[in-house]
């Protein structure tokens, strides 16, 4: 297999990963949205709460803000050896929430909890409750590693989608040029360019197919390739998103390797 990295910046990555298959392809892209783990909060207990919104809304607001996740220092709740129900050092983080509105309207946003690991802060700038002039919110919520199969919000991912590599195939003999396919594309990948259809761009073709309906010479086709595809990753920001893909790829080799184990014995 080879990749080539298209587009990368700190929380979104576009690569081509060719020389693989629609299983393998499948299985990372599953692996990075339910499987990699991330820190989420699980646990809130509310001291004081006169807004208007109620305890569990206010509590599954604060369970959705992504944390950044430090996956060296923190251990699943599971592999701790604590066994307590909020957790100790190793497999939790607290954070603390108390703001009163004064004599305006305040809005409480995620920047406003603070956490005792200042590795572990939330992705800022996230509205959790607008509290009008006298009122309180005042908490302390638990935070823990845990898995997208288990509940979304421990999801790593905002998006994690592939494609196949597109294939567009003119034959210059049944093309007369006459430019409706151009017209039509979407994405503005034809052109004509001395006397001949051109391709410009192949990776942002959508696979709509399009042209080939314009076609009035059934000049054009389109299909894919099934050994080749285009990945776009988002984080959310609780992880990198190489260390997304990297924790990924380790966890499908884990499993092949126990998988080899397992039909082994078989033998």
């Amino acid at each position: 297999m080879e990749v080539e990295i298209l587009e990368e910046s700190k929380n979104a990555v576009r690569f081509v990963l060719s020389g693989t298959s629609p299983p393998f392809a499948n299985a990372l892209r599953r692996i990075m949205i339910a499987e990699v783990p991330s820190m989420a909060i699980d646990d809130v207990i509310i001291v004081e709460n006169t807004s208007a919104m109620n305890d569990e809304i206010l509590a599954h607001r604060l369970g959705l803000i992504p944390l950044k996740t430090d996956l060296k220092t923190y251990v699943l709740p599971e592999d701790c050896t604590c066994k307590s129900d909020l957790g100790c050092n190793r497999c939790r983080v607290i954070l603390t929430l108390e703001v009163e509105a004064g004599d305006s309207l305040r809005e409480v946003y995620s920047d406003d909890l603070k956490p005792e690991d200042p590795a572990t802060i939330p992705i800022g700038g996230i509205p959790v409750v607008k509290l009008t002039p006298g009122q309180k919110v005042k908490l302390e919520a638990y935070a823990r590693l845990g898995r997208g199969k288990s509940h979304a919000k421990w999801q790593p991912v905002s998006a994690c989608a592939y494609k196949f590599l597109p294939r567009v195939t003119i034959n210059p003999k049944k093309c007369n040029t006459c430019g409706e396919c151009v017209a039509i594309c979407p994405k503005k990948i034809l052109q004509i360019k001395g006397g001949k259809l051109e391709i410009t761009d192949i990776l942002k073709c959508t696979l709509c197919r399009d042209c080939i309906k314009a076609c009035p010479k059934d000049a054009i086709d389109v299909s894919w390739d099934e050994t080749t595809v285009i990945f776009n990753i988002e984080s959310t920001g609780a992880l990198p998103v190489d260390q997304i893909v990297k924790e990924a790829t380790n966890i499908l080799e884990g499993k092949t390797n126990d998988f080899a184990k397992e039909i082994s014995k078989l033998r």
